[in-house]
């Protein structure tokens, strides 16, 4: 089983940038595929972007070009950097992982985008 801690949300003005962090309990050595997800008020959790422990990215097409998900396996964390934020953007970011049969989720991070 895996812990994942998420930080880094806050509020932003439209145009601006943000970095959250997620820190994983155990070694990402171990772990395959992290992801980030976020969920918006009155809609359902989507996925954000994810990334292999190879490195291989995959993103939503809502935020490509936006976003960069980046994994430090020495540190335990996964970044994902946001820029160009936009207000539709304002969601709770969570860190994901599945490590069969479960899928492990953090506490999630609010990220506010004001207009």
């Amino acid at each position: 089983q895996v812990q994942l801690v998420e930080s880094g949300g806050g509020l932003v003005q439209a145009g601006g940038s943000l970095r959250l962090s997620c820190v994983a309990s155990r070694s990402l050595f171990s772990i395959n595929t992290m992801a980030w997800y976020r969920q918006a008020p009155g809609k359902q959790r989507e996925l954000v972007a994810a990334i292999s422990r190879g490195g291989s990215t995959n993103y939503a097409d809502s935020m490509k070009g936006r976003v960069t998900i980046s994994r430090d396996n020495f540190k335990n964390t996964v970044y994902l950097q946001m820029n160009n934020l936009k207000p539709e953007d304002t969601a709770v970011y969570y860190c994901n992982t599945e490590l069969y049969p479960n899928n492990y989720w953090g506490q999630g991070t609010q990220v506010t985008v004001s207009s």
